[in-house]
């Protein structure tokens, strides 16, 4: 095994020899830069110049259009969205309320079998339990109704801003949709 490595080494050392001292010390290659988008791109907008404009005038234009649009409805897609209402606090009582229930079904149905006291203690026991259950499902659906209308409202507020700069881009003569 430490034949092979010394082979090894001193292959390695004998190209590098071979390919002389620029080889070894060549750059690596440059790693691509990733192209930054546009404002138009990052809206998710498509621009198109229908008057020749060039890149940098229809860059300048889209953020003229940008800060018009921000200006205009009072909308920054850059911005943090707004913090969404406290949401409505959790109701509780589920597990009282069913136990309540459960006992009296579960008295009515314990005087027939003889022990009503029993009966009922199994009802609340069992009303609880299903009382509990109930609420933590009305209590997720309710959480999960305002999130949607949050996020309705959100993209709402981000047509208003798109509409706004296309109007602007497409004032100074361009197609932008």
């Amino acid at each position: 095994m430490r034949t092979l490595s010394i082979f090894v080494s001193s292959a390695a050392a004998l190209v590098m020899v071979l390919a002389g001292p620029a080889a070894a010390q060549q750059p690596a290659a440059p790693a691509a830069q990733p192209a930054t988008k546009t404002v138009s791109q990052n809206l998710g907008v498509v621009v198109f110049p229908a008057k020749g404009q060039t890149p940098e005038q229809q860059g300048k234009d889209e953020s003229d259009c940008y800060g018009w649009s921000k200006q205009q409805t009072g909308i920054d897609p850059a911005a943090p969205p707004p913090q969404a209402a406290a949401p409505a606090p959790a109701k509780k009582g589920g597990a009282v309320k069913g136990a309540a229930k459960g006992a009296a079904g579960g008295a009515a149905v314990g005087a027939i079998a003889g022990d009503a006291g029993e009966g009922a203690a199994i009802g609340a026991t069992a009303g609880a339990v299903k009382g509990r259950r109930e609420q933590k499902k009305d209590n997720a659906a309710a959480q999960q109704q305002a999130q949607q209308q949050a996020q309705a409202a959100q993209q709402g507020r981000m047509d208003q801003f798109k509409k706004g700069f296309c109007a602007c881009m497409e004032g100074k003569g361009y197609t932008a949709k």
